[in-house]
């Protein structure tokens, strides 16, 4: 593998739910919908939304292959449950949504383990199968170069979260819900507009995929025109109160501690110790939502955090009940609120929504990928509106939104704003 393959492998790990809702829990997240601001457009119809016919897929009917890649079953496992989003969206589309056109919908799956080179596996797999006109993704890291170079732009890429820049720069791929070099220029637009802050603070550890990411958060806030400070610090330090200090936190009017899981404990310690308490002007990525941290300080840190798909168990989106309602009668509980899970049942059903409108006899991966590019919204369990094709050195990233819900604690979410995108 490459410098830049390592460098997207070691990055995915940490950027992964920077664009995503709430971490692996069994816990319903909860938020207050009298005070707070609308979620905006919503699907709240599968079956209009993929354009099906009510009732069971036809068996008789050849089924419709769909690709499916996911990094699972090796030491590093980034969103294991996406594998399990997609095969439930399939079989409700089965069971319930008609199918494609009366057939039958079937994934084959290819599954990256640790090596680079299973990423050439797959993609020659996918290619080489004939009845596969279209391929998507879970959250692939480490593999994820090889894939595309072994596909080729010869078949459509619908990624739900794109892990690392790799999959956004390709004019084949289509990003649903965005990747972390994008989703995190909205910290500029919420600081501005929702608190018409002027200051703010950035701190982060150095290391692989954080710098560039914190960096990003500071770019974002520039452009909205605030005076920005990003300090950054060893990673593993534990007292934080220097560079929370450095970077201005103490009088800043906006503070965006970013880091891993490891580090969220520790910033939220020095944040205490300097007094520096205001939920709302804290602004952080979910990836603190994580047993890790919770485990550290006896709950999740009270900020806010940037999500750009749905909070699961969220009473102000109206598309939340509608996956709700699949999520019980298929008694898929315990995976439900997992953000990969949630992304990936959204990603599936929107792939089959582009092969439905297609046409079943005439799916092609030109086609396929036409209407995919065309698709503005709103995205099911996601923005409600998408611009593939926005950003010419990413034309695959279709978002560049998130929500922003302010955590009260114990398991309670307020929605902090709609859904917002950078600053014009």
């Amino acid at each position: 593998m490459n410098r830049f393959g390592r460098s997207a492998a070691l990055a995915g790990a940490a950027l992964v739910a920077l664009v995503l809702a709430i971490a692996a829990s069994a816990t319903t997240a909860k938020s207050d919908r009298s005070t707070t601001p609308t979620a905006g457009a919503a699907v709240t119809n599968y079956l209009t939304y993929v354009h099906g016919k009510r009732g069971k897929a036809d068996p008789k009917k050849s089924k419709i292959y769909i690709g499916w890649v996911n990094q699972q079953g090796g030491q590093v496992v980034i969103g294991g449950l996406a594998t399990a989003g997609a095969q439930l969206a399939v079989k409700y589309v089965n069971d319930q949504l008609g199918g494609i056109g009366g057939h039958p919908v079937a994934l084959v799956q290819c599954f990256i383990k640790s090596n680079e080179e299973e990423g050439t596996t797959c993609g020659q797999k996918l290619v080489n199968d004939k009845r596969v006109s279209v391929i998507a993704t879970g959250a692939v890291a480490t593999g994820a170069q090889s894939l595309f170079a072994t596909i080729r732009g010869s078949k459509p890429v619908v990624t739900g979260v794109a892990v690392t820049p790799i999959d956004g720069a390709q004019k084949n791929a289509i990003v649903l819900f965005g990747d972390a070099g994008h989703i995190l220029l909205p910290f500029g637009t919420y600081a501005k507009n929702v608190l018409h802050a002027k200051t703010a603070a950035v701190v982060y550890p150095q290391a692989t995929g954080i710098t560039e990411a914190a960096l990003v958060i500071a770019a974002g806030l520039k452009k909205a025109g605030l005076s920005v400070k990003a300090v950054g610090y060893t990673q593993g330090q534990s007292d934080l109160t220097a560079p929370l200090t450095a970077a201005g936190a103490t009088t800043a009017d906006f503070v965006a501690p970013y880091g891993s899981a490891a580090d969220c404990a520790n910033q939220a310690k020095a944040l205490q110790q300097l007094g520096i308490t205001d939920s709302r002007k804290i602004m952080t990525a979910p990836l603190c939502l994580s047993p890790q941290v919770s485990a550290a300080l006896g709950d999740w840190p009270i900020w806010t955090y940037a999500i750009a798909s749905s909070l699961y168990g969220d009473p102000t989106d109206k598309g939340m009940p509608a996956y709700q309602a699949v999520i019980k009668r298929y008694k898929a509980e315990k995976n439900a609120p997992d953000p990969w899970h949630i992304v990936a049942f959204g990603q599936m059903l929107t792939t089959v929504r582009f092969l439905n409108e297609v046409g079943a006899d005439k799916i092609t991966p030109a086609r396929v990928l036409a209407r995919a590019k065309a698709f503005k919204g709103p995205l099911a369990l996601g923005s409600p509106k998408l611009q593939c094709g926005k950003y010419k050195d990413a034309p695959g990233i279709c978002n560049d939104m998130f929500q922003a819900f302010t955590y009260k604690g114990k398991f309670q979410f307020t929605r902090a704003s709609g859904w917002i995108g950078p600053p014009q």
